[in-house]
């Protein structure tokens, strides 16, 4: 399904949880009627317990509350704050929660893990930031700066598409949940006052009727690319359309620059995704990987013009079996901020990988980068996605 484009919304780039947690709170706290959140981790830290200490608020004002959380992002969220949050009259689910640990069944790996809050059906959070610690993941806070990653602040007409995907996610999971049906707010349409220039859409992917928007909206973007594509990506394994689609690209004289992870920290899909790279450099890409930091970015611009911001990794696990969500925006000014902040991590924070050394890698080491990304690729087919561009 194509991305349906709105005008007149006002897109805020949120940069790291510096800028995006005290956006979402103070926000949260001016909530008057209605409150979604949709998230994959909900953590119990300092970060998690403010941002629940704000819903709890919220509830206590009379606003409905309802909070979303993956069963194995948040594995641990209803025995701490979930409990919490429900006696202060939030209502809480959990996406396909974590019976088994150790059994791989089928549909283990489709999980929600999508960002999305809506307020009121007057702003909305989107993109690929958990509500967790910045530096969860560092060992050395005091010397490794905060996780990389962006969300968007939205206001305007695109808050209908957003508010609508919310409502609905949440009565499909209270339904597989079998819960009883609580007290529906009666469904009123958002504001569609203008409150900005920006030309934008809302696209998902779901198990559904939106399985491979948010892929088709990138190939889009990327076979009508004349100039310029960077994108940066946590998890960078894309099927064959999408690299034929890059590699095209390339061809046509389009500078293509991917900023992907450096630091490890899910071995098998680092070393799948370095199985990549010598194809991809040959044809003219250019890859840096990020060191300063996690990189948890997922994001694009495209000719200076197109952009998005969203959950969506380029991967066999969020383009074939997750629930995501992105935003996409097609103006000049939005564009260029998220360039720049991506310009600016490549040169302080990146190191570029040179074709000519890669070719020198060690035999044993390339063994294993395609010995990583078969093992990918079996998990795919496992999952009953066999029969995809991951497969060939």
């Amino acid at each position: 399904m194509k991305p349906r484009f709105v005008s007149g919304n006002r897109i805020e780039l949120l940069e790291t949880g510096a800028a995006y947690f005290p956006a979402l709170i103070e926000a949260i706290d001016a909530a008057t009627g209605e409150i979604h959140l949709h998230t994959y981790i909900f953590a119990n830290d300092a970060t998690g317990r403010q941002v629940a200490a704000a819903l709890a608020r919220a509830a206590s004002r009379g606003v409905l509350v309802r909070v979303l959380v993956d069963g194995f992002g948040a594995r641990d969220f209803g025995d701490h704050l979930g409990q919490i949050l429900q006696t202060a009259g939030v209502e809480v689910l959990t996406y396909r929660p974590e019976v088994a640990h150790l059994r791989l069944r089928r549909h283990r790996l489709r999980r929600q893990h999508g960002k999305v809050v809506v307020i009121d059906r007057q702003v909305a959070f989107v993109g690929g930031i958990n509500i967790i610690d910045d530096w969860d993941m560092a060992d050395t806070p005091a010397q490794i700066p905060p996780r990389y990653d962006f969300a968007v602040r939205i206001e305007g007409p695109l808050l209908n598409a957003i508010h609508v995907s919310a409502r609905h996610v949440w009565r499909v999971v209270r339904w597989a949940s079998l819960r009883s049906r609580s007290l529906e707010p009666p469904r009123r349409s958002g504001d569609d006052t203008p409150r900005g220039d920006m030309n934008a859409a809302f696209v998902v992917r779901d198990n559904l009727r939106h399985r491979r928007d948010i892929e088709n909206a990138y190939l889009d973007a990327i076979h009508g690319a004349r100039r310029e594509i960077i994108l940066a990506c946590a998890y960078f394994l894309p099927g064959r359309r999408f690299r034929r689609a890059l590699v095209d690209a390339a061809k046509r004289g389009v500078a293509v620059t991917l900023l992907l992870q450096g630091r490890v920290e899910y071995r098998l899909l680092h070393l799948a995704t370095h199985a990549l790279y010598g194809a991809l450099l040959g044809k003219g890409i250019k890859i840096l990987e990020y060191h300063k930091s996690f990189l948890h970015a997922k994001v694009a611009v495209v000719d200076g013009e197109w952009s998005t911001v969203g959950s969506s990794n380029i991967d066999p696990f969020s383009l074939l079996l997750a629930r995501e969500a992105n935003v996409v925006v097609r103006n000049a000014r939005f564009a260029a901020t998220l360039r720049s902040s991506l310009i600016r991590s490549m040169a302080d924070g990146a190191q570029e990988v040179r074709f000519e050394e890669w070719r020198r890698v060690a035999l044993p080491a390339r063994i294993g980068r395609w010995l990583a990304y078969g093992l990918v690729r079996i998990l795919v087919g496992i999952t009953g996605y066999g029969r995809t561009d991951y497969s060939r």
